[in-house]
């Protein structure tokens, strides 16, 4: 029997011991978390931290190893259909008909999402305008630049009128402008009520759109929280940064300090220390700023460079 679908169920997405293995690799880690209504949540973590294939769980590309997972309420795989009928994707691939034009790419998804030619019409009519396309309508695929593209696959992820959108890398390689752009869309989509999960490697992008993130290595889940309230709990406010110091000069007992390679962090909950320490230093490649998300999330993941 088919079960029903409760669009406005709040968690919108629990997880328990959600555990995917390939082989000895575990992907995803015995992950306990919910997503609630409206509310767009950051995925954040390194390579293979396990962002992606937790989508794809989500999205049921994937079967899950272990655990629990409901995704409005029903199961990922069992109620494939009816959970994706719901959900708008855009993963990290350009996977548009790069001969075809942004309309027509346009209109061949809205047939496959059941939308008859009117409504079909009306809706990319609004889509284009919302992500600034109108004037590309009739440019093929590959035409585009990669910003144009992104905003084509958001336009389409958006067709079907889904509950909760998912995007997996959404502006990397843009550039700042589009980024910005893409970013203001995205808030107008939570401000009309829209969940909103999203991967990012951009610390900015999760602390411009998150409500709260959710920071993953090897498959685990690290640390959650809203991103305001981590810096706050995990960090100095402010930090000074500099590279090429060499020997470190004494310090005040308010001032950590830490070394990665050729850079330097000095913390400190008050300004005045790290200002006064920034006029003893040899060397001008200095700044000195707030601690951010960035910070936070080296801090709990390593400065490290992954392969």
């Amino acid at each position: 029997m088919t079960q029903s679908i409760k669009l406005e169920l709040d968690p919108v997405i629990v997880g328990q011991g959600v555990t995917k293995k390939y082989g000895a690799l575990v992907a995803v880690d015995r992950l306990d978390f919910e997503v609630h209504r409206s509310e767009c949540v950051g995925f954040l973590g390194p390579n293979g931290a396990g962002k992606t294939t937790l989508m794809w769980m989500l999205f049921s590309a994937v079967h899950m190893t272990s655990g629990r997972l409901q995704v409005f309420g029903l199961t990922p795989m069992k109620d494939r259909k009816q959970i994706n009928a719901h959900i708008g994707v855009v993963f990290q691939d350009n996977n548009l008909d790069q001969e075809l034009n942004v309309v027509n790419n346009l209109l061949i998804y809205a047939r496959y999402c059941g939308l008859g030619p009117r409504e079909a019409r009306g809706q990319i009519d609004r889509l284009l305008d919302l992500l600034a396309l109108t004037p590309k309508a009739e440019s093929k695929v590959r035409e585009l630049s990669g910003g144009m593209a992104r905003r084509l696959m958001i336009a389409r992820a958006l067709l079907s009128r889904p509950k909760m959108l998912i995007l997996d890398e959404p502006t990397t390689g843009l550039d700042p402008q589009v980024r910005h752009s893409i970013w203001g869309v995205l808030r107008q989509l939570k401000r009309e009520g829209m969940t909103i999960l999203l991967t990012t490697h951009y610390m900015e992008e999760a602390q411009h759109l998150a409500d709260r993130v959710l920071i993953m290595d090897q498959g685990r889940i690290l640390l959650t929280g809203q991103p305001a309230e981590l810096i706050e709990a995990h960090l100095e406010r402010y930090v000074l940064q500099t590279s090429g110091l060499g020997e470190v000069p004494s310090l005040d007992g308010t001032i950590r300090h830490e070394r990665v390679g050729d850079a330097d962090y000095f913390y400190s909950d008050s300004e005045e220390p790290l200002s006064r320490l920034s006029k003893r230093l040899p060397i001008r490649d200095i700044i000195l700023r707030f601690a951010n998300l960035e910070d936070v999330f080296l801090k709990f993941t390593g400065r490290g460079l992954r392969e």
